[in-house]
């Protein structure tokens, strides 16, 4: 068994309602599986709260485009009853508050599991047609998955989540503005020798590839 302190930390810049990073998940979970990789997850808050906005036709139909420029690139599936029950309901909102503050909430009570759950809620989301900018829908998205403690957490919003996950994005937010990360997603490459940064397009070429550049000196 590999000493952990040995691993490379790899810190995964995201946003949960970020559909560029919904089209790297199939990567993202892939190297969250390496045996000499350590992938930390960490949330940037881009759509959440302030980042977020209401839902009108001009936005949805960017959206559907763009995400259809995803779909083509790395196959990954947004379907009709997304484009119908989420990008189809005007005034709806577009925040990824919810899932955020549920990532932190797994990462606190069995963050073995987090890369999974962000993997549920994408899928909830693209797939299933499911307004995960809902709170509630969150938390029964949770439940399903047999996160009691976490769907508790949620629903309750207690002080330590919150302040948890304000430092999460904290963090996350202060690697981008240390490393120059113009967008999302991206990775950070910690070792023995310092960090650096490697942005979001080394996500949709070759993984042996990926490897070989995390692996770079």
């Amino acid at each position: 068994m590999q000493d952990s302190s040995q691993k490379t930390i790899v810190t995964y810049l995201f946003d949960p309602l970020c559909g560029w990073c919904y089209g790297a998940s199939p990567v993202i979970q892939r190297l969250g599986q390496q045996g000499d990789v350590h992938l930390a997850l960490a949330p940037t808050g881009l759509f959440a709260g302030a980042g977020g906005r209401s839902l009108d036709a001009a936005f949805a139909d960017y959206a559907w485009s763009n995400d259809m420029r995803i779909e083509k690139l790395t196959g990954q599936r947004f379907t009709e009853a997304y484009r119908s029950q989420v990008l189809g309901r005007p005034g709806s909102r577009f925040d990824s508050a919810a899932t955020t503050l549920a990532l932190t909430a797994v990462d606190l009570t069995e963050p073995q599991h987090e890369l999974d759950t962000l993997k549920v809620l994408q899928e909830a989301r693209y797939v299933h047609g499911l307004d995960t900018s809902a709170v509630p829908v969150v938390e029964k998205l949770l439940r399903d998955a047999g996160l009691r403690a976490a769907a508790g957490r949620l629903a309750a919003g207690d002080a330590e989540l919150l302040a948890a996950n304000a430092a999460r994005i904290r963090k996350a937010q202060g690697l981008m503005q240390t490393l120059g990360a113009q967008g999302i997603p991206a990775l950070v490459i910690t070792n023995g020798q310092g960090s650096r940064l490697l942005r979001g397009n080394v996500l949709y070429g070759s993984f042996d590839s990926l490897l070989s550049q995390i692996g770079s000196a």
